[in-house]
């Protein structure tokens, strides 16, 4: 790697934003050229969401909005980085910039709601609801829904919060829909005895 790209990872580590701007102004081809044409490379904004430096994070995004889906050297997008730093800050100014960063794939086709949903975190959770409605549609390569990764980490608060909303998006035919091994989430929820999603998904509501 280029002497001057490790001197970039170090500036963004430290969150210092006028030798940030004293770098772009200087070295842009850095920024511009070396890390937009790898395919997988830490970027200042993956830094950034690490150390959970939000304002330094909004600054990247203003000059390299393109770094916001771009994947570092364990395929993960700035996003799932953050969020497994425990940075929500950093996650609400991602998506902010760019509602679709809550459907960003961190492999297998589990999304950042999905990570949000099995973390069991209702503010962030509440916040992609409102921001991007559509990612309750998004599976993983199982074909398991939102609902059925809320299953495997059940909170009775969350599963009734994303049935919800299904029903305010017309969507209820995810209901429906089977995981790889043909389990929808009714007939998981029944082989695990969880009591209340079977009341909820049995109850005259939803059917």
């Amino acid at each position: 790697m280029d002497p001057e790209y490790w001197r970039l990872m170090e500036i963004s580590r430290t969150g210092n934003l006028p030798n940030f701007f004293e770098f772009y102004r200087r070295n842009s081809i850095v920024l511009d050229r070396y890390i937009d044409d790898r395919l997988l490379v830490d970027t200042p904004l993956h830094v950034a969401a690490s150390m959970g430096n939000s304002h330094f994070a909004a600054e990247v995004l203003r000059l390299k909005p393109s770094y916001a889906s771009k994947l570092n050297t364990s395929g993960l997008s700035p996003i799932h980085v953050a969020l497994r730093n425990g940075r929500d800050e950093v996650v609400e100014r991602l998506v902010e910039h760019d509602r679709n960063t809550v459907r960003h794939d961190a492999g297998e086709g589990r999304t950042a709601l999905h990570y949000v949903i099995a973390q069991q975190n209702i503010n962030l959770l509440r916040s992609f609801q409102l921001s991007c409605p559509d990612s309750i549609e998004d599976k993983t390569i199982r074909r398991e829904t939102a609902l059925h990764i809320a299953l495997q980490h059940y909170n009775p608060m969350i599963f009734k919060r994303l049935v919800g909303w299904l029903k305010c998006t017309n969507k209820e035919y995810i209901l429906n829909e089977a995981d790889i091994d043909g389990n929808t989430v009714l007939h998981m929820a029944t082989s695990n005895n969880q009591t209340e999603a079977v009341e909820l998904l049995l109850s005259e509501e939803f059917n």
